[in-house]
């Protein structure tokens, strides 16, 4: 196992679907700044925040619980992403 959550792979591509993620609610209108704006940021940061807690568990189960949390954030933020396309 990794000596960090830092090292793993995955946390680093979540933290770049946060930057992502922060560019796109950037340009979408304002009247959405607090609707999917907001819940586009929440998902997108839950995920590494997800992987990371789950890294520091004692036990694998609990890792692998805060792994499906993580799973279950980006799904969310996939969703958003597709209501944003239908929108345009």
């Amino acid at each position: 196992m990794a000596k960090s959550y830092r090292d793993l792979k995955v946390w680093e591509k979540a933290v770049d679907l946060v930057d992502e993620s922060y560019g796109v609610t950037m340009v979408l209108s304002k009247s959405e700044m607090f609707g999917l704006n907001a819940q586009i940021r929440r998902a997108a940061v839950s995920i590494p925040a997800d992987i990371a807690e789950g890294h520091g568990r004692d036990h694998l189960g609990d890792y692998l619980r805060h792994l499906s949390v993580a799973n279950r954030s980006l799904m969310e933020l996939e969703t958003h992403f597709l209501v944003i396309t239908e929108l345009s």
